[in-house]
């Protein structure tokens, strides 16, 4: 008698818990698909050109700060000057591909 009350139990644990522990399996499996690693092993480009001019951009930037303020990289609202000056191009380049469209 008292199998069958366990089974029941286990049957209704399966079919209540087993979808998320099926989607919890599946996210922690699959999440590394979304990473970088996993994009340019599968499309041997190690990086998108858009990151890497990103980066060069940011590089003129702070050797510009860097040249008309010096010592301005010890301070604290340094990154957040290079972020807003970034931010301000990123906008002007857009705007500018809005208006040949």
């Amino acid at each position: 008698m008292n199998r069958i009350g366990n089974l029941k139990v286990v049957k209704k644990l399966n079919r209540e818990i087993s979808p998320k522990l099926r989607w919890l399996n599946y996210a922690n499996t699959y999440s590394h698909k979304s990473s970088a690693d996993y994009i340019s092993m599968i499309s041997g480009v190690e990086e998108l050109q858009s990151g890497s001019d990103t980066r060069r951009l940011e590089a003129m930037v702070r050797e510009q700060l860097k040249a008309e303020f010096p010592n301005i990289e010890s301070m604290k609202s340094y990154e957040f000057l290079v972020d807003a000056v970034m931010h301000n191009i990123k906008k002007k380049q857009l705007r500018a591909m809005d208006n040949l469209k």
